[in-house]
Formats: structure tokens, C-alpha cells, sequence
């Protein structure tokens, strides 16, 4: 009887749980559909840029979905962008105010961001940009502002880029947990920091390279913005020339030194707006409610537009990563979609899994066999990355993306050495010659590896040869750029990587003259979860989320971020054709 209690007990709480939820459900979804019609823009409104969540190329969110914004914890570059362009035709928008620190976003999607806000700037409406202390992306984007001002004990993070990566060579030694490397390519360094205590010449050689290359560019549009000369904002990077606010100003960083107070009296000056009067400001996440109802594009024609980013996984794939079953899905709905004249793939991907990289382009060149295909590439288009894109009838790469890393290799932990120590020993039973082929607590055979190996010179030759033919290229061509070696875009332009340097929205106008079409709309793939179905999501992992930030808080973010790495390099399954390295560039 106390059982049955508890049981009816256990069922009635679920189901005024459940009850709970579906209430709630409907409050939210009226509060919503109601908080489209309130979003009001007044005249003379400054539009406010604070761009204070991490920032996907895609959300997804769509105008049928109630709670589309509402539960995300990330922003769309592509309604980011919109919302600009919106507002530059917007009579009730006079201009845009940067409020920024630590922008969460790549520096190809801080450019696109940028590049917008120029155009905008194009009707006569000013951009003003104004920071507590300036970190040195949130620089680069407010560089292309009219005027830049300071906090009076702020400060501009200003001293070129640097980049850092961790070896855990001697870590594994005194664990006895190692990760057993194969690889193919001399630059193929994602897999050094296990083999090595120090950083190879041929690694250091690419990042220095590519960091440099990615240095210029920012370099070559602060120049165009802040009218300095190249030579002069390398000077005050290497002095240190904004570390203090009267030194960014000396330095001609930024254009004023004032509290927000006196920032926001500017503002109205240059409204012609009286002391007394209010300063109008609308947030970007109520705007994008009124530019998402407005398209860019229309017409019966559409070009479809196909978002993959995140790591190559093999599976389904999500908002955040890329699986062959979420993609292969889109492709096929776009090639089968007699209205859809042309399709744009925008790649923002390190790679991952070989498998599923092959299994996309396949997919791809059935679909370019019909339709035209175009890529744009993001932040970065790396290994798989570049693997899924190398087909395309035309590729376009921002020249601060980082792309090519043609290489390939494999990982296997290994943990003979600990259970040894520990005092374990595996014994294996097999029917077969080769039927126990590895296991964890024995040594790797030289049979398993020569294995491996085997399958490792053949993935990079598939690879190879899907370069050569995409490219126009020969498989010695191909060789000589690849051996996992990275590239800016500006310098994958240069080698044939890449065929023109660009954004997006000259990857679709590129897609629309192949199909010959003038007027299109555009139709994004893949469509993902809605907002709400993400929140149940989230809630159903509340609990292991909460033991990753207790994580966090007691053994300090550092620490984290290296196990992070070590537990993402211990689940990776299959040959990789992933990024050389992880960069974090600084």
C-alpha cells in the first residue's frame, strides 16, 4: 500500500508539473506574440549595439516561432546584419551607438559587422562608438565609428595579436594516460601538444604567419577608419600607446575622453536636441523584431542558403554542430525544390570527423550536378571545414578567415602506463588473428598502427583528390598547399584556395548569376529546434550543466578550458580531418 502511495503520489506531482509547464507555455507564447505589436521605434531614435552574447552566423530563428530571440543565448549574425541594413533606410533611426566589451563573435563575423555598419553610414547617419576600456576586437569594430570615446580611466587593448598553445607531453608521463598520434602532414599540429613539450619550427612558422596576415588586414581597415597610416598604428601597438586614457587619446585612438553621461549629451548635440529633451534608444534585440518582418529579398525564384557550422560530427548535428543527417537532409530538400535556382553553402567549421565531411560533399556535388553551388566562408573553414566546400563552383572567404588545413590524422588514448602503475592487467580472448586489436591498457601493436596508418594515407589522398578536382588543381598542387597547413583568407586568395575575397552577400549575388535569375528570395537551411524546444532541452540538462560550472568556479577557468580540451581530444571517434591546433588568438 505505501508503494502504490508513493507511486500515485509520484504520478499526481508529475502531472501538476506538466500543468505548471503548459500554463506557463501559454503565458509566454501571448506575452510574445502580443510584444510584436508593442515594439515601437520613436523618431529621432539612436539604435544601440550592444553585442553582449556569443554570435552565430544562424539561429534559425524563424517569424512563425513564437519564442523565436526569446530563449536564446546566442545572436544571428545574419539578423544582426539585417537589422542595419533595415535601419539604414529607417527614418525613425538617426544613427547607431557601439557600447561594446568583449564581443563574443570571430574576426570574419566582426568584419561583416563592420562592413555594415559603413554602408549604413552611407545615408548621411553617424555612428558613434563608446567604451569603459576597449579589448582590442571591440576596437576593431568601433574603429569604423565617426567618433570613438573613452572612459576617462579606461583604456585601449591595442598591441597586436599573439596566440598560445598548451603541451601535455610531460602531463601524460606522470599520469600514464597518453593519446596515441597518427598523422599525416608536417603542419597537421592538433595532435603536438601530445607529442612534444615545445612548439615545432614548422608550427610556429604557420601561426606566426597566419596571425600576421590576420594583424595586416585588421591593421589596413583601422587605417581606412581612424585615417592613420599603417606604419604609425604598428608603433602604438608596439608602445603600448593605449594603455592609459590620455595615451589612446595622444595616440589619435579615439576621438574624446568623457563619462557615459556626458556621451550620451553628445549625442543629442549632434541630434540637435535640446539638455532637456530625452535621448530615444532602442536596444538591437527589440529592432531585430521590427527588421525581421521586413525582407531583403523576394520573388517567387529562391536561392537557398545552407548554414554549416560547428565541429564536423558524425550524426544528426544541431544549432552548434555539423552531422551529415541535418545536412544531407538540407541539401536534399534544396536540390529537390524546383523554385530554389542556385545554392550557398556558408561554412563556419575547425572540421571533425573525416567521414561525415565526405558524406556532405558527396551529397553537395549530386546537388551542383543539377543546381549551381557557391560558398561563403565564415570565421573559419578549416580541414573538414574546407573539405565540405572544396567542390563549389566558386569560393568566397573574408580575409581574415582561417581556411585550408588539408591534413588529416587520428588519436587513440591509451592508459597501459596508469594501469600498470595501478597495478591492472588486461587480459584479452580473441577467435581471430586480428579480432582484439586494441585495447586501452596494452601498448599499441605495430600491426594496429601500421593499420591506422594505412587508413590515414588514404583519407588525405581522398581528401587530395577531391582539392584536385574542385580546384582545377593537380594532385602534387594540391599536396604542396596542404600537409594541414593554415591560411588566412587573404593569403588562400593568393594560393587558389579560395577564388575571391568577399562576404556573404557576394557569394548569393555570385549564386544568382549562375542561375541568371535578378529578383530571388532566400530560403535557409537547416531549419533547428525552436526556441522553447531548446529550453526543455536546456532544463533537461540543467543538472549536468550545473556540475560543469561548479567545475569551473573551484578549479578556475584555465583549468577548465585544458580539461575541456583533453576530454573534446579523448571523445573524438574516427580519422579527423580537423584544424591543426586549437587557436585562441589574443
Amino acid at each position: 500500500m505505501k508503494f502504490l502511495r508513493n507511486l500515485l503520489a509520484a504520478i499526481l506531482g508529475c502531472l501538476i508539473a506538466f500543468g505548471i509547464m503548459f500554463v506557463m507555455f501559454l503565458i509566454f507564447a501571448s506575452l510574445v506574440s502580443s510584444g510584436e505589436d508593442t515594439v515601437t521605434v520613436k523618431k529621432n531614435s539612436v539604435l544601440e549595439l550592444k553585442l553582449s552574447t556569443p554570435i552565430q552566423d544562424y539561429v534559425g530563428n524563424s517569424a512563425a516561432d513564437p519564442f523565436a530571440g526569446v530563449f536564446e543565448v546566442s545572436q544571428g549574425l545574419d539578423e544582426i546584419l539585417h537589422a542595419i541594413e533595415v535601419a539604414k533606410e529607417d527614418d525613425d533611426i538617426r544613427g547607431i551607438s557601439l557600447n561594446n566589451v568583449f564581443i563574443m563573435a570571430g574576426l570574419a563575423q566582426t568584419k561583416a559587422i563592420r562592413d555594415a555598419l559603413i554602408d549604413f553610414k552611407e545615408n548621411g547617419k553617424f555612428v558613434y562608438a563608446y567604451a569603459d576600456f576597449f579589448l582590442q576586437k571591440d576596437y576593431y569594430l568601433a574603429s569604423v565609428a565617426d567618433s570613438v570615446f573613452l572612459n576617462p580611466v579606461g583604456a585601449v587593448d591595442f598591441k597586436g595579436l599573439s596566440s598560445e598553445v598548451l603541451f601535455y607531453k610531460d602531463l601524460q608521463e606522470k599520469t600514464g594516460i597518453k593519446m596515441e598520434v597518427i598523422r599525416h602532414g608536417k603542419y597537421k599540429s592538433a595532435v603536438e601538444p601530445f607529442l612534444a613539450n615545445e612548439m615545432s619550427d614548422a608550427n610556429r612558422t604557420q601561426i606566426k604567419e597566419l596571425i600576421t596576415s590576420l594583424w595586416d588586414d585588421m591593421v589596413d581597415d583601422i587605417s581606412i577608419g581612424r585615417k592613420q597610416s599603417r606604419e604609425s598604428l604598428n608603433i602604438i601597438a608596439d608602445t603600448l600607446g593605449g594603455r592609459t586614457a590620455d595615451h589612446a587619446m595622444a595616440s589619435g585612438l579615439v576621438d574624446g575622453v568623457l563619462f557615459y553621461d556626458e556621451y550620451e549629451q553628445l549625442m543629442k548635440g549632434s541630434m540637435g536636441l535640446e539638455d532637456k529633451d530625452d535621448l530615444n534608444t532602442i536596444a538591437l534585440s527589440d529592432y531585430i523584431v521590427r527588421s525581421n518582418t521586413k525582407n531583403r529579398k523576394t520573388g517567387k525564384d529562391k536561392i537557398a542558403l545552407i548554414y554549416a557550422q560547428g565541429e564536423i560530427l558524425y550524426g544528426e548535428g544541431s544549432q552548434t554542430t555539423i552531422g551529415q543527417g541535418m545536412m544531407v537532409k538540407a541539401i536534399r530538400k534544396a536540390k529537390k525544390d524546383d523554385n530554389v535556382k542556385a545554392i550557398v553553402l556558408r561554412v563556419d567549421s575547425p572540421g571533425g570527423s573525416a567521414l561525415t565531411s565526405d558524406i556532405i560533399w558527396r551529397e553537395l556535388e549530386l546537388a551542383k550536378a543539377e543546381k549551381p553551388f557557391v560558398v561563403s566562408m565564415g570565421n573559419v573553414a578549416a580541414s573538414g571545414g574546407y573539405y565540405i566546400a572544396a567542390g563549389a563552383q566558386k569560393i568566397f572567404a573574408e580575409p581574415t578567415t582561417i581556411t585550408g588545413s588539408i591534413g588529416v590524422f587520428g588519436t587513440v588514448p591509451n592508459i597501459s602506463e596508469l594501469a600498470a602503475d595501478l597495478g591492472v592487467n588486461a587480459e584479452q580472448v580473441g577467435t581471430n588473428e586480428n579480432s582484439v586489436d586494441y585495447s586501452f591498457f596494452e601498448p599499441m601493436s605495430d600491426t594496429f598502427r601500421g593499420t591506422v596508418k594505412e587508413g590515414i594515407e588514404e583519407v588525405y589522398d581522398t581528401f587530395l583528390d577531391r582539392v584536385s578536382k574542385g580546384r582545377g588543381i593537380s594532385m602534387a598542387q594540391a599536396d604542396s598547399l596542404a600537409q594541414g597547413r593554415v591560411w588566412s583568407g587573404t593569403d588562400a586568395k593568393r594560393l587558389g584556395l579560395v577564388d575571391e575575397l568577399g562576404n556573404l552577400d557576394d557569394a548569393i549575388a555570385e549564386a544568382a548569376e549562375l542561375a541568371d535569375i535578378t529578383e530571388y528570395g532566400i530560403r535557409k537551411y537547416p531549419k533547428y529546434k525552436t526556441g522553447f524546444e531548446r529550453l526543455m532541452d536546456d532544463l533537461g540538462g540543467a543538472s549536468a550543466k550545473a556540475k560543469q560550472e561548479a567545475i569551473e568556479d573551484e578549479i578556475g577557468a584555465e583549468a577548465y578550458a585544458i580539461l575541456k580540451q583533453l576530454k573534446s581530444v579523448m571523445e573524438q571517434k574516427g580519422i579527423q580531418a580537423r584544424m591543426p591546433f586549437i587557436l585562441e588568438i589574443k
